[in-house]
């Protein structure tokens, strides 16, 4: 079974710990790395470059304009399901925040118990050694609260930068574009609602990462995060209570929000 696994980067270029990236391929020869630019300014494109071109299954998306995390993560998903060889599909953030550890136990469980999504936690009362600033931990206990109001479902926390999906479920759930930059995490629980309806809880998993280091150079800043409640409601509004869905047969679905973003 072979996995692929997205990881965006937008100014990246003192942060990417290729020594790491190195030794998890070496070791795992399951696994291919995917590492899209999102328009970076600095050197992490060259830098991305030199390191595919040295090391064994390494593939490089680059995007000339920066979008946004969701779309970096849309495009390369994208490029790996275009292969049609791997049978999972992921994404982890730059910083390594969530390690590789914790993301291939989430790829195990995946295969093992036949969920369609398998996604970190930092939230439950299991997670391991979780390291977060108080201002950061707070703010996202608040947005936390609007979250579970749109997409109503028990998840403690939706926002961790590390999930894995079956090809198929991939497919369907990152097929259009998000309407958040950074909160498309919340759409894609949205989507799994369209694709499972009543079952969706019984696709997923939410798993306790054993460690979870915040790394300064976010790229999240205070402006940004200040408009997030505006941002869910508007995501709220779109997949639920907009006139021309409610004529739809599935509130969720992706093709009522055809023009709706």
């Amino acid at each position: 079974m072979k996995n692929g696994i997205v990881i965006p980067c937008y100014n990246e270029a003192n942060r990417l710990q290729f020594d790491q990236f190195r030794s998890f391929l070496e070791e795992n020869k399951s696994y291919t790395l995917c590492f899209v630019n999102d328009g970076s300014k600095d050197e992490t494109l060259s830098q991305l470059e030199n390191f595919s071109k040295n090391t064994a299954r390494v593939m490089v998306v680059n995007l000339t304009e920066n979008m946004g995390k969701a779309e970096a993560v849309r495009q390369g998903v994208q490029q790996l399901l275009m292969k049609n060889e791997f049978s999972t599909v992921g994404y982890l953030d730059a910083d390594l925040a969530t390690g590789f550890d914790d993301y291939m136990r989430l790829t195990d469980l995946l295969r093992v118990t036949r969920k369609s999504m398998v996604f970190g936690s930092r939230k439950m009362e299991e997670s391991g050694n979780i390291d977060r600033s108080f201002l950061r931990d707070s703010a996202s206990k608040l947005i936390g609260k609007f979250i579970h109001l749109i997409i109503g479902m028990p998840i403690k926390d939706t926002q961790c930068g590390a999930k894995v999906f079956t090809n198929v479920t991939a497919s369907y759930l990152f097929s259009k574009s998000f309407m958040s930059r950074w909160l498309f995490d919340v759409e894609l629980f949205i989507r799994m609602k369209a694709l499972y309806q009543e079952d969706t809880l019984e696709k997923l998993t939410e798993v306790p990462l054993n460690s979870w280091e915040e790394v300064e150079g976010s790229k999240i800043t205070l402006r940004e995060s200040l408009k997030f409640p505006i941002q869910l409601a508007e995501i709220g509004y779109a997949y639920r209570l907009k006139p021309q869905l409610v004529r739809t047969q599935n509130p969720y679905s992706l093709g009522a929000l055809d023009g709706a973003a």
